[in-house]
């Protein structure tokens, strides 16, 4: 029987065309009524997924091949999305707001990518179906109106509100939190529609704060009748039958320890260090077997499997396993014998590994020591708590040497280690906080840190090279745009990172974190850095550690709180019960089932972290509450467009918003991740040190605002290369002075009143100008903004004027798309080295220079109009469906036409004494373009070609990638390959039009192998002409495409009528 992998790996070969249910049941020899019957069960359940598309005409194929991407949506609160595609490598397609088509935060969604940006960095698209809806409940607030509700969700990634009809209220209030059961999904302007399934209380009252964010994120809470009923059946102690049966290596009389935090009580590692007579170390991790306990497929695995993970908020734990195994026989109480997996490691003096056994075992460890009491021991030399521990104290001064040479080797190859710190939120009986304290890193967390890490690469690459199917713990290269954008950023310190081509060693950035230790820089390089990485995740392949600068990596350290360790430990003790191999179906039920339980558990972590999070915003926003209006030191933590964070001491972290700083005009500049002054050049920086006063916090939002009192760092706009004027001329930071109207490139002219040039190469200051700057460098640049405006990232390219434009081109008797008389240029600067976003960039490289757009003025008004004539122009072009006022702002484009795009004959517009003749010739669409005329294949299409007054090329054909079927289907229309066709153009009489033009002639329909060419004349008088309307028919049908020219005759006249009507209404309205 074929499987969903082997069938979906055959649909992605590039050989592969679509195929019915029939051909891919010959293909893969499907026999028997029952298993044909699978198979097409099998099919349905992929098409219903998405992982399949069924065409038109009952093809199968997966959507990449159609230039489709499932994947998951990330939704922001400003309402545009991304979507996370499965297809490993595949970068994220932005999709804004407006092309979501209902979809919500968490679906799984079909996208077709639109646009990939003018730098090719970004991708776009829009959904075209929901295959998946991921938001079946909503928490939020309840709003009551008296015959309806709303609740307005507490994820602002879900930008809608839930409308609630009375009858499903259920006694829910205004101002209390509720759970909302999702009824039915929004549609068009409607909104989604719920109603109350619980309601949690009033939104101030104790407790409801975090049971919301608990909600929000669907954690569960209790677990289910029998997963308890398993867990009571769990014995509370071991029997020396169980150790002897198993053949366990017993370990209790060794001195093995656990070191944990003071509150920890899931204990699942415990540590044993002593040295050998040859001077090497003897190092022991034993890991409790929880796989022991719980049985896979058990109720109590499927619940862990469901919960991923244990999730840790401010004021409690929600355990993966119920406590009477988390808190009790899998924990590593000391004193009672425990069942474990260990892995003993030996080290020579360098800390390099030369040996390592992992084997099953029972332990009984001698002490529960803490971080603090490890510390007090082998840092400060505490007299009472070392006599407390007296026979281990040589045991923890070995583990400090030990641990101190295994971090120095694994710096040295290349880890990258970001020494960040971390809080924790101290909360009461009733869940207030009452106080925010530092996580110190002290050498106890380094020793199990790096004991840890050495068990857990110990162990990857030992079941790694017995070909076992396995979990690993991945961490992939950073983006290279992201690396050579955070590269940049650092050479602006000064600071070189060494790299070869589009990839750096972690040791590069490690050698870098190491020379900024102790700067002003070394807070903002540390954070861009850590910016530029991707996620750590589970993966079923072993493809290296990055961060870790290891080969093979793992988690096995901690199966009560982890379900990947958990799987782990299954497989270890399956193998080495099985003399180190496994039979052959179960290595194959292990592979298929590994890459799931991969992308389970990396997403439940994503979950985890995200409400772990959540509270802690929550509880530190509601500390500062009762301290609005109290002034504290603090430092840059993060830089924006919109303002600053500060984090203060006790790492609680606020903004200030651009909009508050009131002793100049602010402008953000992301290469250098500052924000500096208009007028004074003032710069705030990551890592400056600031007094602020909190303004207000929002509880809602879990957001603090602060207030900026003083900056005790200053910079200067000159330390990042701009050169500042003490008085601003009118431009901005241009010349003091007013310039000249710009005759030349670098000089004003002479009756310039007190101009002088500019400095810089350019007439002023990026985006900062006020109405005109005629300073230096000739010609009036374009005004992005007015005094008061704010800039954006679209302008953060600069101006120049090195190309002002000219005279416009005089119309030449064809379509005004690429011809009429042009306003004179008046020396503005060419729009290619304007700054402008990408949007715009690519308009500029798709429609070309002598685009009206530039005739019509350029950018020489004010912001507001400039956005909205670039996304009404935008709107045309994706909405060109031959309605008369689009087709008017169509006019705009240019050359376009001239650029391959020709799909249909020209309208018939109202011209300036122009007279052209047309011919028409064969083109197979199936051949690459050229200038001449290509022999007609299997199916020939008619085009006309324009010959005038000024001559016009001929249409580009449209290259068809054979690879790209789905353009084929639609063209072949479905039809037998060997099958010749041929496609019939419809003439018709058009209105009036902008330019003089011709009756179309060559109505025949085509030949194989043959071309035809036909002729026109021109009926028109001076602007006046006759055109004709032609159709294309593609359809399952020859028949019907040979009486397309008479259907194609009766449109092309209608249009012609409506076209007439448009250009005499465009013509009196200008």
């Amino acid at each position: 029987m074929v499987t969903e992998q082997q069938l979906l790996d055959f649909m992605r070969e590039t050989a592969y065309k679509p195929m019915t249910y029939q051909e891919l049941e010959q293909h893969f020899d499907i026999e028997g009524a029952s298993e044909f019957k699978a198979f097409l069960k099998m099919l349905n359940q992929m098409e219903e997924e998405g992982k399949v598309l069924r065409t038109r005409t009952d093809r199968y194929g997966v959507p990449e091949r159609m230039n489709l991407l499932r994947g998951r949506l990330q939704a922001h609160a400003k309402g545009f999305a991304f979507l996370i595609p499965e297809e490993t490598g595949h970068p994220d397609v932005y999709i804004h707001a407006n092309d979501l088509k209902t979809a919500m935060h968490g679906d799984t969604v079909l996208v077709r990518v639109t646009n990939k940006g003018f730098d090719g960095a970004r991708l776009e698209g829009e959904v075209v179906r929901i295959v998946k809806r991921a938001v079946e409940r909503v928490v939020g607030l309840f709003q009551n109106y008296e015959s309806y509700g709303f609740v307005i969700p507490d994820d602002k990634r879900i930008n809608r509100d839930i409308f609630i009809p009375k009858e499903d209220m259920h006694g829910a209030v205004t101002g209390q939190k509720v759970v909302v059961h999702i009824v039915s999904y929004p549609e068009g302007r409607a909104a989604a529609q719920g109603m109350v399934a619980e309601i949690l209380g009033h939104k101030d009252d104790p407790g409801v704060d975090i049971l919301s964010v608990i909600r929000k994120h669907q954690l569960p809470e209790a677990f289910p009748d029998e997963v308890m009923a398993e867990a009571e059946a769990v014995p509370d102690s071991i029997t020396e039958e169980e150790i002897i049966s198993q053949r366990r290596r017993d370990l209790r009389g060794m001195n093995i320890v656990t070191i944990d935090g003071e509150d920890a009580k899931d204990l699942d590692d415990a540590v044993y260090v002593e040295q050998l007579p040859n001077g090497h170390y003897k190092l022991g991790v034993h890991i409790a077997d929880v796989g022991y306990y719980v049985k896979e497929g058990s109720a109590l695995d499927r619940e862990a499997y469901a919960r991923g993970c244990s999730v840790y908020l401010v004021d409690r734990v929600i355990p993966m396993l119920p406590h009477r195994l988390s808190n009790g026989i899998c924990s590593l109480h000391p004193r009672v014998d425990r069942l474990t997996l260990s892995c003993e490691m030996e080290f020579d003096e360098k800390a390099k590994l030369v040996k390592h056994d992992v084997f099953p075992s029972v332990i009984r460890t001698v002490e529960r020591m803490t971080y603090t009491n490890v510390r007090k021991i082998v840092e400060d030399e505490d007299p009472e708590v070392s006599a407390r521990y007296a026979y281990l104290v040589d045991s923890f001064k070995l583990m400090k040497e030990l641990a101190l040479k295994l971090r120095q080797k694994r710096m040295n190859r290349g880890a990258i280690d970001f020494d960040f710190v971390e809080s924790k939120v101290l909360v009461d009986e009733k869940g207030v906080p009452t106080d925010i304290i530092k996580r110190e890193r002290t050498i106890a967390e380094q020793i199990i840190e790096e004991f840890m890490l050495a068990a857990n690469e110990t162990v990857a690459e030992h079941f790694h090279w017995l070909r076992v199917p396995f979990l690993y713990r991945i961490h992939e290269e950073p983006n290279s745009e992201k690396l050579f954008n955070f590269m940049s950023f650092a050479a602006n310190f000064g600071y070189v990172v060494r790299g070869k081509g589009n990839s750096v060693h972690p040791r590069s950035l490690q050698m870098l974190l190491e020379e900024i230790e102790g700067t002003r820089e070394q807070t903002v390089i540390s954070t861009m850095m850590l910016r530029s990485m991707k996620q750590a995740k589970y993966d079923a392949e072993m493809t290296g550690h990055f961060g870790l600068a290891a080969e093979f990596y793992s988690h096995f350290t901690s199966p009560i709180r982890r379900y990947p360790d958990l799987v782990i430990h299954r497989v270890m003790r399956e193998v080495m019960d099985n003399g180190g191999a496994l039979p052959e179906k179960r290595l194959e039920q292990l592979h298929a089932r590994m890459p799931d339980i991969a992308q389970q558990s990396s997403e439940r972590e994503r979950v985890a972290v995200d409400a772990e999070r959540d509270t802690t915003a929550l509880k530190k926003a509601e500390f500062m509450l009762d301290k609005v209006g109290e002034e504290f030191d603090g430092i840059i933590s993060s830089v924006t467009s919109f303002g600053m964070f500060v984090e203060l001491d006790n790492t609680v972290e606020g903004l200030i918003r651009l909009s508050e700083l009131n002793d100049d005009y602010y402008h953000f500049h992301e290469q250098h991740m500052v924000l500096i002054g208009e007028r004074t050049a003032n710069v705030f920086r990551i890592g400056d040190e600031v007094r602020i006063r909190v303004a207000r916090v929002n509880m809602d939002e879990h957001t603090i605002d602060f207030e900026l009192i003083e900056s005790k760092s200053r910079h200067n706009g000159r330390e990042f290369g701009f050169d500042i004027r003490k008085k601003r001329g009118r431009g901005g930071f241009g010349a003091e002075g007013r310039g000249g109207t710009g005759r030349s490139d670098y000089k004003g002219r002479k009756d310039g009143k007190g101009g002088r040039p500019g400095e810089r190469d350019r007439g002023g200051q990026p985006r900062n100008g006020r109405d005109a700057d005629r300073g230096a460098r000739g010609g009036r640049s374009d005004r992005l903004g007015g005094r008061d405006s704010r800039p954006t990232e679209r302008f953060d390219r600069g101006r120049r004027a090195d190309q002002p434009a000219g005279q416009g081109t005089r119309g030449d008797g064809r379509v005004d798309r690429h011809a009429g008389q042009g306003m004179p240029g008046a020396g503005r600067a060419d729009r290619r080295v304007t700054g402008i976003d990408p949007a715009e960039q690519q308009a500029y490289e798709q429609y070309g220079a002598s685009s009206t757009q530039q005739l019509r003025g350029g950018y020489g008004r004010d912001q507001h109009q400039h956005e909205e004539r670039l996304e009404r122009d935008a709107r045309y072009e994706r909405h060109n469906n031959g309605d008369a006022v689009e087709q008017e702002a169509d006019a705009f484009a240019g050359d376009w036409y001239n650029q391959g795009e020709f799909r249909e004959q020209q309208r018939g517009r109202r011209g300036r004494k122009g007279r052209r003749e047309e011919q028409g010739r064969g083109v197979n669409p199936y051949e690459k373009s050229s200038s001449a005329p290509q022999p007609r294949g299997k199916g020939g299409i008619n085009f006309g070609a324009g010959q005038g007054n000024a001559e016009r090329p001929a249409p580009a054909k449209k290259e068809y990638d054979d690879s790209n079927w789905v353009d084929r289907l639609i063209a072949d229309a479905e039809q037998e390959a060997d099958r010749p066709r041929s496609f019939d153009f419809g003439s018709g009489r058009g209105g009036y039009g902008r330019s003089g033009g011709n009756d179309q002639g060559g109505r025949k329909p085509g030949r194989d192998g043959g071309s035809y060419r036909g002729s026109g004349t021109s009926g028109g008088k001076k602007g006046r002409r006759t055109t004709s309307e032609s159709g294309i028919f593609i359809g399952e049908d020859a028949a019907k495409a040979r009486n397309q020219g008479e259907s194609a005759h009766k449109v092309a006249k209608q249009k012609g009528k409506t076209n007439s009507k448009t250009a005499k209404f465009v013509r009196k309205k200008r």
